[in-house]
């Protein structure tokens, strides 16, 4: 049986860098989203701040496994821009990321495999500038017990080590843990052994 990834490499923060390829100008920008409303509104605000550019050209991946994705050519030559685009997040293995390059036509053509060359050079500088970090997909469980079990309860969460969320201490206890999918088996297995405690698995969380 295939282990469940439940990990993914993202990027921390924005990043940008410039190259320059036979007078034509290349600006690369990567941006770490979680949506395609995010997505938008980063490209709008390029538009607007580099609005006299020749291309616009972007690709993005989201989900942990990169499940969904988009290459935009935005004009060049089909398969020149947004692909190469895309190949440097699918070789980096990197989701979660928009990665934009605005070009400005410097006169010289550069042709097929120059524009895919140059397309993939950019993205990959981008990413190369980046701060990559992995993060982990984490599955929420709320769980509801009485005072009296508090000591097991505890015990668990000392050994199995959850982020708790938020905690309610009165006759009835609330707490709300997040732990890595691949741990969660684990935990709610010992969780459901203590006596008059309701475990709710709320959701798996990026």
């Amino acid at each position: 049986m295939e282990e469940l990834k439940d990990s993914y490499l993202t990027i921390a923060e924005p990043a940008e860098c410039t190259m320059r390829e036979r007078s034509s100008k290349f600006l690369s920008y990567a941006y770490p989203v979680t949506n395609e409303e995010q997505i938008r509104t980063h490209l709008d605000t390029l538009h607007k701040q580099y609005y006299d550019a020749t291309h616009h050209c972007y690709a993005w991946r989201l989900g942990p496994h990169g499940e969904q994705f988009r290459a935009n050519d935005d004009g060049e030559p089909s398969g020149t821009a947004g692909k190469p685009i895309l190949g440097q997040l699918l070789s980096h293995d990197i989701t979660d990321c928009l990665i934009v390059v605005v070009r400005y036509f410097g006169g010289t053509k550069l042709g097929v495999s120059g524009l895919i060359q140059a397309y993939k050079e950019a993205a990959a500088d981008v990413i190369a500038v980046s701060n990559v970090v992995e993060r982990t997909v984490d599955t929420v469980i709320k769980l509801d017990f009485s005072y009296m079990v508090m000591n097991d309860i505890m015990r668990i969460i000392k050994d199995e080590q959850p982020q708790i969320r938020e905690q309610i201490f009165d006759n009835l206890c609330t707490m709300t843990l997040a732990i890595r999918q691949s741990k969660a088996p684990t935990l709610l297995g010992k969780l459901s052994k203590v006596s008059g405690a309701t475990i709710e698995v709320i959701e798996d969380e990026l």
